[in-house]
């Protein structure tokens, strides 16, 4: 792949590398606020493939940053369930 900025990341939501850097750049933001601008590490994975590449950007943009200022958590993907499974009596 020639152009590094069209590699989708985020997967789930379909957020390139691009559009990561870019939001990041102009807005200086946080990886809170690149997560919800972006909608990057929302998905159903929960950000389990795209948060190492979140939180280097993050490090790349913002000067000094440590890892534990990187306040994305991990979110386990949530199993479907049907209505009638929920509404069963035991």
């Amino acid at each position: 792949m020639g152009n590094k900025d069209s590699i989708v990341i985020c997967r789930c939501e379909e957020v390139t590398y691009g559009q990561l850097r870019k939001t990041a750049n102009q807005h200086q933001c946080t990886a809170r606020e690149l997560k919800l601008r972006t909608r990057a590490g929302m998905g159903f994975c929960g950000g389990r493939t795209c948060r190492l590449t979140l939180d280097s950007i993050i490090e790349s943009v913002i000067p000094n940053v440590s890892p534990s200022e990187i306040p994305l958590k991990y979110q386990p993907p949530v199993r479907p369930v049907t209505f009638g499974t929920v509404g069963e009596k035991q």
